[in-house]
């Protein structure tokens, strides 16, 4: 029997880490084998992949020498930044430096990079249409991933560069549905009637492993998502599936950007960007390609079906 290749999986604790390692244990091909990497190797959601069998290792993305050491022996890698616990793109870029020069000097076959657009290309600094933030960026948590790519190609490392979409499991999160004053649930978005890309995580993992199948994807560019849906269809689907109505509360960019959260002005020019693009941006997601690397592959209704009760409707 040929020896199982391992995939190491940087954020394996985390949403789309976790659902790499996921995917590799429910695999019934078992052609891969995962290894989680992880800051935190005693962290209960470590202990917990450890107790399911998984290799369990130490690494940092912050210290290149520790990822050198996690991706060693490993046959492909994963590789996620995660923004949203520190909001700067430069320490994105300084992670995903570090990921490519671990995964060059441990002579990884195929790295899966998990990046999106950097919308400069689409929206210069110097275009008002969209506020810029943070000095030099549109949609910072974009904008410091794909002006990453450049990294992996630049070190020689044999990349295939994933564009995920709008995770669906941020429906779970209290703040998915807003209670309106007159008591109605509703989806508050700046996205028009413009369709919005989008995927449960759990489908993410999945297709990663199609891509680790397919050697010939590497240097290529792969979009995925599970449906291009209007915020006013979610809406619907959302209300037959929870039994109460859920509407779409649609507002201008300028107002989501001025609600005040942490990172609402980065999430309005981000929804602002799906919708001003919506054509090139979906084109980039191509549905039935992404079914053949997941055939298992959900599309919104299918997604909620299976979290209905998950969704917070308090």
């Amino acid at each position: 029997m040929a020896e199982k290749k391992i995939i190491a999986v940087v954020g394996a604790t985390g949403s789309q880490g976790g659902s790499v390692v996921r995917a590799i244990l429910e695999d019934t091909s078992g052609e891969f084998v995962a290894r989680a990497i992880t800051r935190d190797p005693e962290s209960s959601k470590a202990e917990e992949l450890a107790a399911k069998g998984v290799e369990v290792v130490q690494g940092d993305i912050d210290d290149e020498a520790s990822l050198e050491r996690a991706f060693a022996g490993a046959y492909g890698a994963y590789c996620v930044t995660f923004f949203w616990n520190h909001f700067s793109p430069e320490k994105e870029m300084a992670n995903a430096k570090k990921m490519a020069g671990a995964a060059k000097a441990a002579g990884v076959q195929h790295v899966v990079w998990s990046t999106l657009e950097d919308t400069r290309i689409y929206v210069p600094l110097e275009d008002n249409r969209m506020p810029t933030l943070q000095g030099k960026y549109k949609v910072p948590h974009f904008d410091g991933k794909g002006a990453s790519d450049h990294f992996f190609t630049d070190a020689g490392v044999p990349t295939t560069f994933l564009l995920t979409s709008f995770f669906w499991d941020n429906l779970l999160q209290p703040s998915g549905l807003s209670r309106e004053p007159d008591g109605v649930l509703a989806m508050t978005l700046p996205m028009g009637q413009e369709p919005l890309s989008g995927i449960g995580t759990e489908d993410i993992g999945r297709s990663a492993l199609g891509i680790f199948k397919r050697p010939d994807l590497i240097g290529k560019t792969v979009g995925i998502a599970g449906e291009h849906i209007p915020v006013s269809k979610m809406a619907e689907v959302l209300s037959k599936a929870i039994g109460q109505p859920v509407k779409y509360n649609e507002v201008p960019p300028d107002v989501f950007r001025s609600f005040g959260f942490p990172g609402a002005d980065d999430l309005g020019n981000m929804f602002q960007f799906y919708r001003d693009f919506a054509d090139s941006f979906t084109k980039r997601r191509d549905i039935a390609f992404a079914k053949t690397l997941n055939p298992k592959l959900q599309s919104f209704e299918q997604w909620v079906q299976a979290h209905t009760s998950q969704i917070p409707t308090g």
